[in-house]
């Protein structure tokens, strides 16, 4: 019996040090923590996506707290989550409208033909790194949804072999766009309905000999939009989204069906 008492008490006395000590570590490295950061945290989604550009929720509020980031930082959140983060930090809500991706290709499986068969790890990356593009355009879209995988709102799908985006149902966190290799994917305004389908830069010659709806640079849009809207750059046309008034007149004279106007 003893010995059963002595091990207890080696026991409850090493308890008692170790709980002492770490009493004294917790207060010599005590942090205090803004009730604020706290506060933020509770309204931000959760996903810890890093879309923000931060490691996660705790540090994009710590950001926001620190005067790093502003309400809005959280793309997953919106304006409803922005609008709270400036209720807790006294703020008032920054102008600006929700952002949507929206894929710059039009190449479907019917528009462009197949050059390869590629045998391979289904990702997009994967396929840009072998460098066996499954389609006639560079430009396009590959096709294996590595934007589909990394979206947190399941709004991406891949319809003949082109990614599509739902527009209701995506935030615009920006993950897709950092994860396109092709860099086909942007943000642009919600609602915004006239859009350039093509990130084609070639000549017009050249387009046409890869895809039935790539850009060729002709120039008929910009002499049809009155706000000045619409550029030709490295023979691709361009919308500024500021100046588009979606009237749709470049829409109804591109001669390549490029530019759409949803309705």
């Amino acid at each position: 019996m003893s010995a059963i008492i002595i091990a207890t008490v080696v026991i409850a006395v090493i308890g008692l040090v170790v709980g002492i000590g770490l009493v004294y570590i917790g207060n010599r490295f005590h942090v205090d923590v803004d009730e604020r950061e706290t506060a933020i945290r509770e309204v931000l989604p959760g996903n810890n996506c890093g879309a923000c550009g931060y490691a996660g929720c705790d540090a994009v509020a710590a950001a926001i707290v620190a005067g790093e980031a502003d309400a809005a930082a959280c793309p997953v959140g919106g304006a409803a989550v922005a609008e709270k983060i400036n209720g807790i930090m006294g703020t008032h809500a920054e102008a600006g409208g929700r952002k949507v991706a929206f894929v710059r290709c039009n190449g479907s499986c019917d528009n462009t033909s197949s050059k390869n068969n590629y045998i391979g790890i289904r990702d997009c990356r994967a396929v840009a790194l072998s460098g066996l593009y499954p389609r006639d355009c560079d430009f396009g879209c590959l096709g294996y949804g590595s934007c589909v995988t990394v979206c947190p709102q399941n709004a991406i799908r891949v319809k003949d072999g082109v990614a599509i985006v739902d527009a209701e149902s995506c935030v615009g966190c920006g993950l897709c766009v950092k994860e396109c290799p092709k860099q086909l994917i942007e943000l642009i305004p919600y609602g915004q309905k006239t859009v350039v389908r093509c990130r084609n830069t070639d000549k017009g010659k050249d387009v046409k000999l890869v895809c039935e709806v790539g850009c060729i640079g002709c120039r008929l849009c910009t002499k049809q939009c009155e706000t000045g809207a619409i550029t030709v750059e490295n023979n691709l046309a361009r919308i500024d989204y500021s100046l588009c008034e979606d009237c749709g007149k470049c829409a109804e004279k591109c001669p390549q069906a490029t530019i759409t106007k949803e309705a």
